[in-house]
C-alpha cells in the first residue's frame, strides 16, 4: 500500500481509503452485518487504514458495521472519520443535541474519539455560513474534550468557493468530489488546501459509477498502464500531489483489490501537470456536463445541474429517464417549464446548450 502524510499532521494514511456508504444492501436488509464487516477487515488486511462513514449511510447501519470491524484491531491501526450537520442534530440545535449525536457515532464505532469529524455537506457559501455559525463552536469544544482530533469539512462547492472556506484556517482538511470529469473545476480548491497544509480527501473518484459503466469512453485513463478503467480512475485522483486520499466506495472484497491495485507504484504529480497531461483527451469537456453547478438559480426552479447530469447519460448511450427517476427522483416533465430566459446558459462555464437539452428532456419524458 502507498501512504501519504495527512496535511501537516503526523498521520500516515493510505492513498486510497474505504468509503463506507456502499456496504452490500442485501446483506444489510438480511441482517448479515458481520458479512459487511468482513469486507472492512479485508481492507485493513490489505493496508487501507482510513475509513469514512456517516450517520444515515446504508440504512443508518454504516457506523455500526464499521465499528464491528475496527473494534477487532488495535486503535492505532486505523483512522476513522464521520460527519455532522444540522440534519443530524434534530430540530433543536444546541450543545447537548450535538454531543448526543457525536456520542451515538462514537458508541457505534466503538471508539473513544474520532480522528476526523466533518462539518458535512456544504453545498454553497451560504450553506457553509449557516452550518458553521450553528455548529462550529460545538466542534471546537468536542476537540477540547478529546472526542475528536481534527475538525474537517465536506463540501460540494467549486474551487473558488472552496478557497474562501479554506482561507478561514478553521479546518485541518476537507472532503470533496473529484474525478476525471470535474477536476478542472476543483483544481484551485485542492491546490489552495494543500498550500495551507490541509489534508485533501476526495470522494466520487469514479464519477458516481459513470466512468466504469462506460469503459470505452474513458479508456484513455488506462493508457500506458495495465489497469482497468475503475482502477485507472482511482489512480488518476490518487496521483495528485495535492490529494491525500481517494475514497473508494467498497461493497465487496474485489473492490478492495481494485483500490489497492490502483496505487501500486504510484507516481505523484502536481495538479497543474495532470491537467496539462489530460487536456483534450477523452470525451470533450464541451459534451459532458461536469457538474460545476454555476447554472443554479433558475427563475422557475428547474434544478438544472441534475437535468444536465441526466443528459450525460444520453451522450453515453444510456437512459435519461432512468437517471432522473431512480437516481435523482425528479420528473422529466419539469424540464418543460423552461422559459428560455438564457440565464443558465450565460453562467455555464462550458457554454452548453442547456435550453436545447431541457427541451429534449421534456420531449422524451
Amino acid at each position: 500500500m502507498y501512504y501519504k502524510q495527512y496535511g501537516d499532521t503526523d498521520m500516515r494514511v493510505s492513498a486510497v481509503g474505504m468509503g463506507c456508504m456502499r456496504y452490500d444492501e442485501e446483506d444489510i436488509k438480511a441482517g448479515r452485518l458481520d458479512a459487511c464487516a468482513d469486507v472492512a477487515l479485508y481492507a485493513l488486511e490489505k493496508g487501507i487504514n482510513y475509513f469514512d462513514t456517516a450517520p444515515f449511510y446504508c440504512n443508518d447501519k454504516s457506523e455500526t458495521i464499521t465499528g464491528m470491524a475496527l473494534s477487532q484491531v488495535k486503535r492505532e491501526q486505523f483512522y476513522v472519520s464521520s460527519k455532522a450537520n444540522l440534519g443530524t442534530t434534530g430540530k433543536i440545535v444546541n450543545a447537548d443535541t450535538f454531543r448526543s449525536r457525536l456520542e451515538t457515532t462514537l458508541n457505534r464505532l466503538k471508539v473513544d474519539y474520532l480522528d476526523f469529524y466533518h462539518l458535512w455537506c456544504l453545498l454553497s457559501l451560504e450553506s457553509y455560513k449557516q452550518q458553521s455559525e450553528a455548529l462550529y463552536d460545538f466542534f471546537v469544544q468536542a476537540r477540547k474534550d478529546g472526542l475528536i482530533r481534527n475538525i474537517v469539512f465536506s463540501a460540494h462547492m467549486q474551487g473558488d468557493e472552496l478557497e474562501k472556506v479554506i482561507a478561514t484556517d478553521n479546518y485541518k482538511g476537507m472532503l470533496i468530489g473529484y474525478n476525471a470529469l470535474n477536476y478542472r473545476f476543483r483544481q484551485s480548491g485542492i491546490t489552495a488546501a494543500a498550500e495551507k497544509g490541509m489534508g485533501v480527501v476526495v470522494m466520487n473518484p469514479l464519477g458516481g459509477g459513470l466512468i466504469p459503466e462506460n469503459p470505452e469512453k474513458f479508456a484513455y485513463l488506462t493508457k500506458g498502464t495495465d489497469l482497468n478503467v475503475a482502477q485507472a480512475a482511482l489512480r488518476f485522483a490518487a496521483s495528485h500531489q495535492e490529494i491525500t486520499i481517494a475514497l473508494a466506495g467498497i461493497t465487496k472484497k474485489e473492490h478492495v483489490d481494485d483500490a489497492v491495485r490502483s496505487v501500486e507504484n504510484l507516481v505523484e504529480k502536481p495538479a497543474a501537470e495532470i491537467v496539462a497531461e489530460y487536456a483534450g483527451k477523452g470525451m470533450g469537456i464541451d459534451d459532458l456536463c461536469t457538474g460545476c453547478g454555476y447554472c443554479r438559480g433558475c427563475p422557475v426552479d428547474i434544478d438544472i445541474p441534475k437535468y444536465m447530469d441526466a443528459y450525460n447519460e444520453k451522450l453515453l448511450g444510456n437512459s435519461i429517464s432512468g437517471r432522473l427517476k431512480y437516481h435523482w427522483g425528479i420528473p422529466g416533465e419539469k424540464a418543460g417549464d423552461c422559459t428560455a430566459c438564457g440565464l443558465c446558459e450565460s453562467k455555464c462555464t462550458q457554454h452548453l446548450p442547456i435550453i436545447e437539452r431541457l427541451a429534449e428532456i421534456a420531449r422524451l419524458s
